[in-house]
């Protein structure tokens, strides 16, 4: 299709401009974002296909920024009547306003990732046949499989950015996700494991057969060491996280936090401390949009600034925050590349990209065997987080009792509770093997979700309130 999707609408660009300025006049901010996405999905469970779908949507949406207002109007009819229908809502924001606009975003020519749209790569049946693969796989291998559910995944979005003083942004954004679970049974007891991996690119190496078998055996080990698990104790004892994945708890304990909104109208446990130690020496965390190919980075935000390598916490202080245009000006700060939206019919906010702590000098045997007593938490499943406070619930999809510096039993049911800030400040070793997620991470806020990105190394976390199954 053609990706200058300023040309769908039934009338030409001049006159657009002429709308986008006239609705964004004595406005702070704002954009006309317009969108078109393909999206596709299949899913095969317990031996059939279960569901398939692909969908084409596209849409635009007008914003008008004014102080801490926001007008603004969205359309899925890409047509002149439409936005100016829309121009005369957001106006309204303005009435008795006279704003300055801001200056637009720099641009950048860096790409983060090739605009090949990978709905069409595989065919449908190629992507039919290698999900009945998987399955025959799982249960060809073992006769305690039970369930196999796999599900593959694509978009293709397109983002057009039109201000009102003429700038203009465009971004085409594919995104690729496979996912297996397995459930897995003897006599009455089953559990489950899964592996999941993605990113902003084809399907290539992900539908090769040494990769997805090495993620079906990943999914089918896991079941195997839950089906083998005890029940978890409960107590006050150390913890150490796993690398990867697990840093969804920094992400969701601490991350949501530092985002600007947050912290501007004082709700976030971390607003007023910047320059102060929130974390214990050696812990950096960074918010980085810029890595190539990732499910969480973007070439430019939903509002059209480049996205940055931005330090949050560094060496312990926090050092900044993440922004959106409107709140890092009212807060008297720059916009960092962090504002998001799920699609045009949402106005944009502070999220984050990709999220991780940074390595130390502990190797991962040197720090499983300075606990004594503990767990060992290596993947996480679902977990609830209060912003305002800080405080935060996990629960391990995958953990072990460490005793005596050596890993024991794997356990069940083991939930982490404590406060994000707190929790920080309890990190006694940090491991020298950072790494990111398989590239399975969404992030919800506000009724919105978006790809993100987690990671971490090991971690030694001190005196960690555990929740058990244990009588």
């Amino acid at each position: 299709m053609n990706t200058d999707l300023l040309t769908l609408f039934d009338t030409d660009e001049t006159k657009l401009r002429g709308i986008v300025a006239d609705a964004l006049a004595g406005a702070d901010d704002g954009e006309l974002f317009v969108e078109h996405v393909q999206a596709e999905s299949l899913t095969f469970d317990n031996g059939r296909m279960k569901g398939g779908s692909f969908n084409t949507e596209q849409g635009f949406g007008l914003r008008s920024v004014a102080g801490e207002a926001v007008g603004y109007a969205h359309a899925g009819d890409l047509s002149e009547a439409a936005l100016k229908r829309a121009a005369d809502a957001v106006r309204a924001v303005t009435s008795g306003y006279a704003g300055s606009y801001a200056a637009a975003p720099q641009r950048t020519n860096k790409v983060l990732y090739g605009d090949e749209n990978p709905i069409g790569t595989p065919t449908f049946e190629e992507k039919a046949k290698l999900l009945q693969e998987i399955d025959s796989y799982l249960r060809d291998k073992d006769d305690k499989v039970r369930q196999v559910t796999a599900s593959i995944a694509a978009s293709w979005q397109v983002v057009d950015i039109l201000r009102a003083d003429g700038h203009r942004v465009r971004d085409i954004r594919p995104m690729t996700r496979i996912n297996i679970s397995v459930i897995v049974g003897d006599g009455d007891r089953q559990e489950s494991g899964s592996f999941g991996t993605g990113g902003r690119i084809g399907f290539g190496d992900f539908v090769t057969k040494e990769n997805w078998q090495r993620g079906a055996d990943e999914a089918l080990r896991q079941a195997f060491i839950n089906l083998e698990a005890i029940d978890a104790p409960a107590g006050t004892m150390d913890v150490v996280l796993g690398s990867g994945w697990p840093g969804v708890m920094l992400h969701e304990a601490v991350g949501h936090g530092l985002e600007g909104d947050f912290n501007r109208k004082k709700t976030s446990a971390f607003a007023g401390l910047l320059g102060q130690m929130v974390a214990a020496p050696g812990v950096t965390v960074v918010d980085d949009g810029t890595i190539e190919n990732r499910r969480g980075s973007l070439t430019v935000d939903d509002e059209g600034t480049p996205s940055a390598y931005n330090v949050l916490i560094e060496d312990g202080k926090l050092v900044g925050y993440m922004q959106d245009r409107q709140n890092a000006r009212l807060m008297g700060m720059n916009a960092t590349g962090n504002g998001r939206r799920q699609g045009y019919a949402h106005t944009p906010m502070p999220r984050m990209t990709n999220t991780y702590m940074l390595g130390g000098d502990k190797t991962p045997d040197e720090i499983i065997a300075s606990v004594k007593k503990g767990i060992y938490a290596v993947s996480f499943g679902g977990g609830q987080v209060d912003i305002t406070s800080g405080k935060f619930v996990f629960g391990c999809t995958e953990a072990y009792l460490i005793e005596n510096g050596k890993i024991g039993a794997p356990i069940k049911g083991a939930m982490l509770i404590g406060n994000g800030p707190d929790a920080m400040k309890r990190v006694s070793m940090i491991g020298n093997d950072m790494k990111l997620d398989t590239g399975i991470g969404n992030c919800g806020k506000g009724g919105q979700w978006v790809p993100v990105g987690v990671g971490q190394p090991h971690l030694r976390m001190d005196q960690i309130t555990v929740g058990g199954t244990k009588a």
